[in-house]
């Protein structure tokens, strides 16, 4: 039987996602402690009493990446009282999508990204987790461009179609694809194009002014220098 007298404690756990090496990543760390000592697991802490939970998964995503730029959202709250086998855990999870250029992680024994394709045994229900912000990302995308948070700064119309195709699973066709993302709104056709000697030069494109409609989603922008 549960002791229903005893509190429970608030966590935040952050799906960190971005595309390297055509494929989508998710940053894991070793646990070095029990339970679930040496299993891989997702970055997060204890809502610490001055936070609020969207303050608390901002400073977990700054320690572990260290960057401003990135699409983060509330994705759902894990309270099964089997999920923590020691104590009565309750998190919140979020998602946050990342360029990888503007990643400077370097991968260790203990920290590390892994494909989401092919994760290694997991601590908690943190596949479930994972699983489930990928499912809000491709939902996502047919309300707003998030994917483009993947995405370079400036970037080719081929390459925002593989990473949609990345998190959809699935192939677009081109033609299709490409008349739907340029009546997006928020995209900006650059009088810029790719610099390469053994290709066609591709135009390059960038996002501006986008805009959410959900409360639990923010775009964390770098402040510019003047």
């Amino acid at each position: 039987m549960f002791n229903e007298t005893k509190t429970h404690e608030i966590t935040v756990d952050v799906v960190i996602l971005t595309i390297k090496n055509n494929a989508i990543h998710v940053l894991l760390v070793k646990r070095t402690t029990e339970p679930f000592k040496g299993r891989w697991a997702i970055p997060g802490g204890y809502v610490r009493l001055s936070e609020n939970l969207d303050e608390a998964a901002l400073r977990v995503l700054k320690e572990k990446t260290d960057v401003d730029n990135i699409y983060l959202e509330q994705l759902y709250t894990f309270g099964d009282p089997l999920r923590h086998p020691n104590a009565r855990v309750i998190t919140c999870a979020y998602f946050a999508l990342v360029r990888s250029e503007d990643i400077k992680i370097v991968s260790t024994p203990e920290l590390g990204w892994h494909k989401v394709s092919d994760l290694p045994p997991l601590a908690y229900d943190h596949k479930e987790i994972i699983q489930y912000s990928l499912k809000r990302t491709r939902e996502r995308l047919e309300l707003c461009p998030v994917a483009y948070q993947l995405l370079p700064e400036k970037f080719t119309l081929t390459e925002m179609q593989k990473a949609y195709e990345l998190i959809m699973e699935r192939k677009l066709d081109k033609r299709n694809f490409r008349k739907k993302a340029l009546a997006t709104n928020g995209l900006i056709e650059l009088e810029e194009y790719t610099k390469s000697s053994s290709k066609r030069p591709a135009r390059l494109y960038t996002f501006e002014n986008i805009e959410l409609n959900s409360k639990r989603a923010h775009f964390i922008k770098k402040e510019k220098t003047k």
